[in-house]
């Protein structure tokens, strides 16, 4: 890709890092990385970056500034592979009013939404408050749709209980409203529960295979099959609520920054690090004249964990965020590809320690 993507997220990335507290510390396999070693990191490779160096230099100088460190991929199968999916900003049509065709709401975060520590586990929790029962879990997509449990807090209506849902997978997206005018929603909150998969549900059903189980596939069998539409969308019951976004950037990551398409990745935060550049290497879509998915070829790229996902658990998992129209939509709905990813950090800067169980998920490489 193109550096001045990647010079724009790094930079975002790097007055990221600027806000984090003093005592940050990231753990890298056996290593250590302080706040301060994560921003001499990022500024060492933004000035490497910005010189404009030939291929054969900057890859002399990579190699010669960075240690790199492999994600351990999904524990089977060969070390280090992941499964690398993409994202995208859909583009729908909706109403602020309710009139057909537009009868289906995206909702606000209601008052009722509570986050609380659960008192057995001690974890904090997403629930509500029952006049009866006290603290419980919030309502399943299924409990909500329903029984029209949020009147009240409608933001928009779309046409079509699919697009919302897909909505609700990709977590922001634009809506051309009915004056024509275009109104970005973003991700604002969820009912807490966990996310399960349609497309896992479709495959246990031996309604497609896994190969087959992408966006378009799902979407068309959907669109065939009405009577089981409902029963297929509240097999996941997790739902998420939405709110404006007024600055109509791109879309918002889970650290607050601007996504950038193609170099913006999710990534479990829990198992791997999100304040250092890294390097995917994967498959991409090419499409034909007509707009079709023709072929996948080799993509090796440096992106930026700055954002987060319900389904992408642990170290074997990485989402890219395609950015938006047809291509965007094309490549995150088919993209379920092998790959590998690795971690970037300055050599003099990070610390070793002894401690064996801090390498379960990364690798450092020579």
């Amino acid at each position: 890709m193109d550096d001045k993507s990647l010079i724009i997220a790094a930079t975002r990335h790097l007055d990221y890092l600027k806000t984090l507290p003093p005592d940050t510390i990231t753990r890298l396999g056996q290593d250590l990385c302080s706040k301060n070693c994560l921003l001499e990191s990022m500024e060492t490779f933004l000035d490497i970056l910005k010189q404009k160096l030939s291929p054969e230099e900057f890859d002399h100088a990579v190699r010669e500034n960075f240690i790199l460190y492999q994600a351990s991929g999904r524990n089977k199968g060969e070390k280090g592979e992941m499964l690398i999916t993409g994202y995208y900003e859909p583009l729908l049509e909706g109403s602020l009013t309710r009139k057909d065709p537009f009868i289906h709401p995206l909702y606000t975060a209601p008052a009722s939404l509570l986050t609380y520590r659960d008192p057995v586990t001690g974890k904090k929790t997403i629930g509500r408050k029952d006049t009866e029962m006290g603290k419980v879990p919030f309502w399943t997509r299924a409990e909500i749709e329903e029984g029209n449990l949020l009147a009240g807090n409608e933001l928009v209506y779309l046409k079509d209980p699919v697009d919302a849902f897909i909505l609700h997978v990709q977590g922001s997206g634009k809506v051309r409203l009915r004056d024509g005018s275009l109104q970005a929603v973003q991700f604002a909150a969820t009912n807490g529960r966990k996310y399960k998969s349609i497309g896992k549900l479709l495959v246990d059903e031996n309604k497609m295979s896994r190969e087959e189980a992408t966006m378009p596939t799902i979407r068309h069998y959907l669109q065939q099959n009405p009577d089981e539409q409902k029963r297929i969308l509240h097999h996941n019951p997790r739902f998420v609520f939405f709110q404006w976004n007024k600055t109509k950037e791109s879309p918002t990551g889970s650290i607050g920054l601007p996504l950038t398409a193609g170099r913006s990745i999710a990534v479990d935060p829990a198992t791997l690090p999100t304040g250092v550049m890294a390097y995917l290497i994967s498959q991409k879509p090419v499409l034909d004249k007509e707009g079709q998915l023709l072929k996948w070829e080799t993509m090796q790229r440096f992106v930026l964990p700055q954002d987060t996902g319900a389904a992408i658990k642990g170290a074997g998992r990485a989402d890219l965020f395609w950015g938006n129209g047809h291509y965007a939509e094309t490549a995150a709905g088919n993209m379920k590809e092998q790959g590998q990813l690795y971690f970037l950090v300055k050599k003099d800067a990070r610390t070793t320690t002894k401690d064996t169980t801090l390498a379960a998920q990364l690798t450092s490489l020579p």
